[in-house]
């Protein structure tokens, strides 16, 4: 202390200004990597639709054209007053002359028309089949979460997310944890990057929605990452106020750092995911709390496993992951329930 009040004493008599340099810590990162799901892992577990295009289900109400053949044809061009078209049942079967109750529901029109060309065929030679959509009443979004207007919406046409997004007024972006959003089809969540679509203007993560999808966007106050492995308390952390680092992290779930040895401590895996991509960090959190290197800065919907002895490959991380996931999978971003625990 003597000698810095006599440096600071020098300093002030010679009238030069002292400098104070600060030296970045490293970092703590060993090795990231990236990897993607490919259209087949998607398809597999989320299906797909021909281009977007609407899926008919309980409610709507649909006219169904066989030429030459008014009398087969719904509704009946000979006969006035008739109702607008054929009514799709809570069950998906929609009931039509001469072939009775066909089941149409889950079906986009194109596939609805070969379905009833191959009906039709069993009476009429050759039949030719035209399908309209007249009224789409099983068109309904549901938007939930850190809306200014969250609830149910019936559009009266297929949307894309942010056509889906404006019917719930506005989005509180400052409350709302875009990393952990998602939209839901079928029990299923969609690798889509929310935050990529909203912050950085990413327009391929602006799909076209089915009917019944849900746009769910958490609140920031709920946003957390999941700590597993050698820990007293696997399972969610919360972030405070905002952050979360690596060693709060795992300072909560209750590892006691000084009876890890640098071994185990220096292979700690996170896994990050957002959309359909994620990346696999491998973290020296003995550095960390050394001071040799600087905190690294989880993100909502982390991932945090710490190997109870040191591991070779991630494959091995995953395998011993896997327990834990099951247990918590509703709550994962898709990336990870999808390349898992779907498969």
């Amino acid at each position: 202390m003597a000698l810095v009040c006599a440096l600071a004493g020098c300093a002030a008599n010679n009238g030069t200004p002292v400098t104070v340099r600060t030296v970045p810590l490293p970092s703590s990162v060993v090795s990231v990597e990236t990897q993607h799901l490919t259209p087949d892992e998607i398809s597999q577990v989320v299906g797909t639709t021909e281009n977007g295009a609407y899926v008919l289900g309980p409610n709507d109400v649909i006219s169904v054209n066989v030429y030459s053949h008014p009398d087969l044809s719904v509704p009946n061009p000979l006969q006035y007053g008739n109702h607008a078209g054929a009514l799709i049942t809570s069950d998906g079967s929609v009931q039509l002359p001469l072939i009775g109750n066909v089941n149409v529901g889950g079906l986009t029109l194109q596939q609805a028309q070969q379905r009833l060309q191959l009906a039709y065929g069993t009476y009429v030679v050759q039949p030719r089949i035209a399908i309209e959509l007249q009224q789409a009443e099983s068109l309904r979004y549901y938007l939930l979460g850190a809306f200014t207007t969250p609830g149910v919406v019936y559009p009266s046409h297929p949307l894309d997310l942010l056509d889906a997004l404006a019917l719930g007024g506005s989005v509180n972006i400052s409350g709302a944890d875009l990393y952990q959003a998602y939209v839901a089809q079928n029990s299923v969540k969609l690798p889509i990057d929310l935050h990529a679509l909203l912050i950085d203007g990413d327009m391929s993560q602006n799909v076209t929605l089915a009917p019944g999808d849900a746009i769910v966007i958490p609140t920031s106050a709920n946003e957390n990452a999941f700590v597993f492995g050698s820990v007293a308390k696997p399972g969610a952390v919360p972030f405070q106020s905002g952050g979360l680092t690596l060693l709060q992290a795992l300072s909560d779930a209750g590892l006691d750092l000084g009876s890890m040895t640098n071994g185990e401590l220096s292979q700690v895996r996170i896994i990050r995911s957002q959309g359909a991509s994620a990346q696999y960090f491998v973290v020296n959190a003995s550095m960390i709390e050394n001071g040799k290197a600087a905190p690294f800065a989880l993100y909502p919907g982390d991932i945090v496993y710490v190997p109870a002895n040191a591991i070779g490959t991630w494959n091995q991380a995953i395998s011993a992951l896997l327990p834990s996931l099951q247990a918590v999978s509703g709550i994962l971003n898709p990336f990870v329930d999808i390349k898992y625990l779907r498969q």
